[in-house]
């Protein structure tokens, strides 16, 4: 089964995601603080979803982090937002994609089937 890890501080925007992503047929990872990403205390997902505004982390540095990271850095990492300003910030910090607020669920399956898809090649 794939597997998602998905970081937002809003609880309702994380119980939306994870009920998509169940439907899906992913398991599904939900963090409401980047911190526990930065202490590494996850089971390894095929892809992260990350919130760039998030409280008490960015979640910029936490692909940077990601990424930084040998064991992690070709897991794809997706950040979203509703700043549309920050595409190349996002692709500066490593992140492999990019989708701005308010996004169809849709769009969002399909974008982790692709990068999910092309890991797995």
């Amino acid at each position: 089964m794939k597997t998602v890890i998905i970081i937002d501080d809003d609880t309702v925007i994380l119980d939306v995601f994870k009920l998509v992503f169940e439907r899906a047929g992913y398991a599904v990872t939900i963090f409401n603080r980047g911190e526990i990403i930065l202490n590494e205390k996850f089971d390894e997902p095929d892809i992260f979803i990350i919130d760039k505004q998030l409280s008490g982390a960015d979640g910029l540095d936490l692909c940077r982090f990601l990424k930084s990271r040998e064991s992690k850095q070709n897991t794809p990492v997706i950040v979203f937002s509703a700043s549309p300003h920050i595409y190349k910030q996002a692709k500066d910090a490593g992140a492999d994609d990019f989708l701005e607020k308010p996004f169809k669920t849709k769009t969002l399956l399909q974008m982790v089937e692709k990068h999910i898809d092309k890991t797995a090649a």
